[in-house]
């Protein structure tokens, strides 16, 4: 029999000391909570989105990890002028043994914000893989029926012309309004909800081309072009280029936010696409258009519009600076308000060039005043003077 030699090896030797083996307030639930939920019981969506982006007034004790050439750190919450409950307290001071001890959760109010459409990564991929299914299902049907026969002469050409051209506003704000103002909002419950309405417009902006490229090869003698130089030189649509540029150069990225999807998007949006597009395409023909443009109009009228209403709704309702906010956004309306109406006017010609024409241009219009009156009176806002003008 074979002895086996013991190796003198130091052994472990537990004493209760460590903080495993001790009982704390939550030793026994089955889900760690550091925050307070919108409703009785968290969300997967608040699990994966409430903090991921940290706080130094509340439990970030070495204060911001990363920051900025000119020393600010983090998220600076004066890169809007809008204010939410709190966000004047001082950051806890830290030093050397101060712990992470902070403010209460939330810290301030701009934690309170949570995306109804409870938009995360998961979320997104289903969503807009879904949509492009059923496009693309629609597209393709239309190409086996040979459903573009039926387009009305004069309906190719407002497609090629109008509906191309507004592929430069989705692709624009879309980049250069929404991705920019993603890394400027203060929590990651702001972010994520930025990020997605930014891909929203992203991605309508390729549906428009691609749909552009099909019927370059589905029609004969489409212009897949056509639509640069409308919006280059077309004086009906320089009204909407000249407010989508102007857009772009907002540094406040709530201005950003209000300015498009509360005053843009029900002004001109909803009026080229629901008024127009949608109005007179059936007539002319054509009732692929409908299903491709239609997927952009569901983005903003049934995702987009929530989560912007809702965070605007905390902030007009804020306990701390809602009349602050309301006079802030007073004056944003009193600058975009005239931009967007007068824009919106410019392209009353759209409405003469279909065949079969939609419904006038003056019932639209006042359709979409209507809805971003109702829209204003959900926030608690009055209706600028310039709407009954």
């Amino acid at each position: 029999m074979t002895s086996t030699t013991e190796r003198s090896v130091p052994k472990m030797d537990f004493t209760n000391a460590e903080a495993g083996s001790r009982t704390f307030p939550d030793s026994t639930a089955r889900n760690y909570n550091y925050f307070v939920p919108a409703k009785r019981k968290q969300s997967h969506y608040e699990d994966v989105t409430v903090e991921v982006q940290p706080d130094p007034r509340h439990y970030l004790a070495q204060g911001w990890l990363y920051g900025f050439a000119d020393g600010r750190g983090g998220y600076p919450l004066e890169w809007t002028a809008l204010k939410a409950w709190g966000q004047d307290r001082p950051v806890p001071e830290r030093y050397p043994g101060s712990g992470g001890k902070g403010y209460d959760w939330p810290a301030h109010g701009w934690h309170e914000f949570r995306d109804p459409n409870e938009e995360w990564e998961l979320t997104f991929f289903r969503y807009n893989s879904n949509v492009e299914r059923q496009v693309n299902a629609n597209i393709d049907t239309a190409r086996e029926t040979k459903a573009f026969e039926q387009w009305n002469p004069n309906w190719v050409a407002f497609v090629e012309q109008h509906v191309g051209a507004w592929m430069h506003v989705e692709q624009g704000l879309g980049l250069y309004v929404f991705a920019n103002a993603n890394r400027r909002a203060p929590t990651n419950m702001h972010n994520n909800a930025i990020a997605v309405n930014s891909m929203h417009r992203i991605r309508f902006a390729q549906d428009l081309a691609l749909y552009n490229l099909t019927l370059s090869e589905e029609i004969e003698g489409f212009d897949g072009s056509a639509h640069v130089k409308t919006w280059n030189e077309d004086p009906a649509w320089q009204g909407v280029r000249r407010v989508s540029e102007q857009l772009t150069g907002i540094d406040d990225w709530a201005e950003a936010m209000f300015a498009t999807n509360i005053v843009f998007e029900p002004l001109i949006g909803e009026l080229f696409r629901s008024q127009l597009v949608q109005q007179a395409a059936p007539g002319n023909g054509d009732f692929v258009t409908p299903t491709v443009v239609g997927a952009g109009e569901f983005d903003f009228a049934t995702r987009d519009l929530r989560w912007t209403t809702a965070m605007f709704d905390l902030l007009t309702r804020d306990r701390e600076f809602a009349d602050h906010n309301k006079a802030q956004i007073a004056q944003w309306l009193s600058v975009w308000v005239p931009r967007c109406l007068s824009a919106a006017r410019e392209l009353q010609p759209l409405w003469s060039q279909p065949d079969l024409r939609p419904p006038r241009f003056e019932d639209g219009l006042d359709r979409v005043k209507n809805r971003f009156e109702g829209i204003l009176a959900g926030l608690d806002i009055p209706t600028p003077k310039e709407i009954s003008q």
